[in-house]
């Protein structure tokens, strides 16, 4: 850490802290996560942690700059990103205003797809997961929960991950055979909340959980159903039967029925029906005045003038070889 200057603390969890730091040579501002390894838990957390961000590189994926341990002690450097979604919905409690929501989400979705595409899970996408640049670049970040998905079907994974308001279904009632659709499920509860400025659903436990989707959609898949009655955990525990159902689109009344609709296609109870999130990119929510085509326009002027710049740095601050080194180090992680 010598090379950094702590400036202050950004948050801390379960398994550690995240400092606002500042390279000493470079005046680069970055977030240092540091994590402890209390146990084979944390161990293995930071290494995939480690793992997948090497392997993903999007512009809407925050980039691990560097890594190292000392002791017993993890140090992951971040770049430095303004803000979070949650951020923001604190800021604006009655919701984000809609054009901006529509950014947030085209570029979230952007994220998720490109992970999926890898054949990686996320687990745990939330507002306080989603960094807003001040240009308003949207980089998905916390990776701890992640993993690549195996190559058989039917392989068994951990039902405790994503934070229980943005948890889909298969996970709340204990389904070890899940998907990428946990993550879809997470995106649509994302999109409601950035939209009105509500949790969707804010459930005080797992069965006050179910109680709230139940009410919203209707019963659970006959799959999920089993699963939760034969889940240990809610042995004697009868599911949720909500007297009144309380349907999404009464949820809030301003809502458009393009949103509702792409809502509704995140937040289907039987994952199979959840859509993929390269359709969902495709969405009239996002097509039918060609914004997704505006966005992707500016994205490539964005990055057209970060090479122009480049190049101009190049030719005027470049002396030497080892100028050259320290130069290209600096450009590739500012301009990823």
């Amino acid at each position: 850490m010598n090379k950094y200057e702590t400036l202050g603390c950004l948050g801390s969890g379960s398994y550690g802290t995240v400092l606002k730091c500042r390279h000493r040579d470079t005046g680069r501002s970055v977030a240092v996560k540091k994590l402890l390894e209390e146990d084979e838990t944390v161990r293995k957390i930071v290494e995939r942690e480690i793992r997948l961000l090497k392997q993903l590189r999007h512009e809407n994926l925050v980039n691990l700059l560097e890594v190292w341990k000392r002791k017993r002690r993890w140090y992951l450097v971040f770049e430095f990103v303004d803000r979070t979604v949650l951020d923001e919905l604190e800021q604006f409690p009655s919701g984000l205003d809609p054009l901006r929501v529509r950014k947030h989400l085209y570029q979230i979705l952007r994220a998720v797809s490109f992970c999926h595409q890898h054949n990686i899970i996320h687990r745990d996408v939330k507002p306080e997961n989603v960094l807003v640049s001040q240009l308003g670049v949207v980089k998905l970040c916390d990776f701890g929960f992640a993993r690549t998905m195996a190559a058989a079907s039917g392989e068994v994974y951990t039902d405790y991950v994503a934070t229980r308001w943005y948890r889909a279904p298969e996970l709340l009632v204990g389904d070890t055979r899940y998907g990428k659709a946990v993550d879809v499920w997470a995106v649509g509860c994302l999109f409601f909340e950035m939209l009105t400025g509500d949790p969707l659903f804010p459930g005080d436990s797992d069965i006050d959980q179910l109680h709230l989707v139940i009410s919203c959609f209707g019963h659970l898949t006959p799959r999920h159903r089993e699963v939760f009655y034969r889940n240990p955990v809610f042995m004697g525990v009868c599911l949720p039967e909500p007297a009144e159902r309380n349907p999404l689109e009464s949820r809030s009344l301003r809502l458009s029925g393009l949103v509702l609709d792409l809502a509704q296609r995140c937040l289907q109870m039987d994952p199979d029906k959840r859509s993929q999130c390269a359709d969902l990119l495709l969405h009239p929510y996002f097509t039918r005045d060609r914004f997704h085509l505006r966005v992707n326009d500016l994205r490539f002027m964005f990055f057209s003038l970060n090479y122009i710049i480049f190049l101009r740095l190049l030719f005027y601050c470049v002396v030497n070889y080892s100028d050259l080194y320290k130069f290209l180090f600096f450009f590739l992680n500012v301009f990823p």
